[in-house]
């Protein structure tokens, strides 16, 4: 570590410990010749040295472990972001990915998925079940309000429902594609560990999905053109992109947007509310 690099990562050390009330910690507030926890108290929620937390303040500490600099978050109550810029300030690179998993979204993020009123939307987490979709993804790809929870599950669904099957054009370049772009969502998340369930049932109840497992293969599924058979609309072509969660690498944000004209126009058909509901 630089000595630059050093004197960056302890005055953001030092900003973040004095920013912190004591009390709210157990420590005593007592009188302090400066706000926030005392170096002392910040190693020992850390569980290291006081001597090599000061060195740390100062810029003369070295460069710390990702361990170091885990314990130093937790013990500094940091957020998701901050910790990441600690990381950044430390090692130079972000911390590894932790998956959280989790079953809600924001209501922000809902309302965002609401403002596409021609677009499908869904989250999905790095296991691939849906936890959130607007009007247009009900309508279009399946009602999701009407499935059990662990039935919302794209794998499941591609596998399991012979409907949801029969609405893909192409099902089988449809389901390689997704076992692929499944495999490298849940390494990016790092949640091979929370899929693995998810997979050993999946290749004990589907022969298909076994052998696309079994391949090995990684793929984005940015780009490609999903076409639906859809029973009011036929034969409609929808693109698919997908959208990181900003402090969720668990989550992604899917948009299945008409791809052509006619597409968007037969789509607004089916979704357009009635006069009097204007």
């Amino acid at each position: 570590m630089t000595v630059d690099a050093g004197n960056r990562l302890g005055d953001y050390l030092r900003v973040r410990r004095t920013a912190l009330d004591p009390a709210a910690f157990g420590f005593a507030p007592g009188r302090r010749r400066t706000p926030g926890l005392r170096r002392e108290e910040v190693a020992l929620r850390a569980e290291i040295s006081p001597a090599w937390y000061t060195w740390l303040e100062q810029g003369r500490g070295g460069a710390p472990s990702a361990d170091v600099l885990d314990r130093l978050a937790r013990a500094l109550m940091l957020t998701e972001i901050e910790r990441e810029h600690l990381f950044l300030l430390g090692l130079g690179r972000l911390p590894e990915v932790r998956y959280r998993g989790g079953d809600t979204v924001t209501p922000r993020l809902q309302r965002l998925l609401d403002a596409l009123p021609y677009s499908p939307a869904i989250v999905k987490t790095a296991t691939w079940d849906v936890l959130a979709w607007n009007r247009a993804a009900a309508l279009m790809l399946t009602d999701y309000g009407q499935r059990p929870v662990g039935e919302r599950n794209v794998l499941r669904m591609l596998f399991y429902d012979p409907k949801f099957r029969a609405a893909q054009q192409h099902w089988e370049s449809m389901a390689s594609g997704v076992v692929a772009a499944f495999r490298i969502d849940a390494a990016r998340a790092g949640a091979e560990a929370d899929v693995k369930p998810l997979v050993e049932e999946l290749c004990q109840r589907s022969p298909e999905f076994a052998e696309l497992w079994r391949e090995q293969r990684v793929q984005s599924f940015e780009g490609i053109v999903k076409r639906l058979h859809h029973p009011q609309l036929g034969l409609i072509a929808l693109e698919y992109s997908a959208f990181p969660i900003d402090g969720r690498p668990d989550l992604t944000m899917v948009v299945y947007n008409p791809a052509t004209t006619q597409d968007r126009q037969a789509v607004q058909s089916l979704l357009q509310p009635p006069d009097d509901q204007l």
